[in-house]
């Protein structure tokens, strides 16, 4: 009897210290998504490649926000930004953790943002380019 218990407290303390490790090892088997990009390197600054993204809940993602037009760009997904878990944010290798989210993410010049999250609440999420809406800079994150 006193074996099997000891068993059986030893299986408990497994279990207990693989809650956070199993916790951690969800952002190193993240999803690199489609780059989300805004503009071209054409001249077309109000072009959208990847406008609307669908995720998974509970899934950890990476997803690069490229600028290739000449505009400032002003990514507002406030109500995005507040259903994820973020891990980091990333801009020209240097990385950003925190404990809340951003309000938004600007581009004064052509460049990259990489944020890795982890999806938390399924639904449809819009994103815009404050000012640039009307010029067709929407689209929404879709977390099934």
């Amino acid at each position: 009897m006193e074996r099997t218990m000891r068993a059986a407290a030893l299986g408990l303390a497994v279990l207990a210290m693989a809650g956070p490790a199993s916790a951690l090892d969800l952002t190193k088997k993240r999803t690199n998504l489609p780059d989300l990009v805004l503009g071209n390197e054409e001249g077309n600054d109000f072009v959208v490649e990847n406008r609307d993204i669908e995720l998974e809940a509970g899934k950890a993602y990476r997803l690069r926000i490229v600028a290739k037009g000449r505009q400032e760009y002003k990514f507002y997904a406030t109500e995005f930004f507040r259903n994820i878990w973020f891990n980091q944010i990333v801009i020209q290798h240097l990385e950003i953790h925190g404990s809340g989210p951003p309000d938004h993410l600007e581009f004064d010049d052509p460049g990259e943002i990489a944020i890795e999250f982890v999806s938390i609440k399924p639904g449809e999420y819009p994103w815009s380019i404050h000012g640039l809406e009307a010029k067709g800079m929407t689209g929404k994150f879709i977390v099934k």
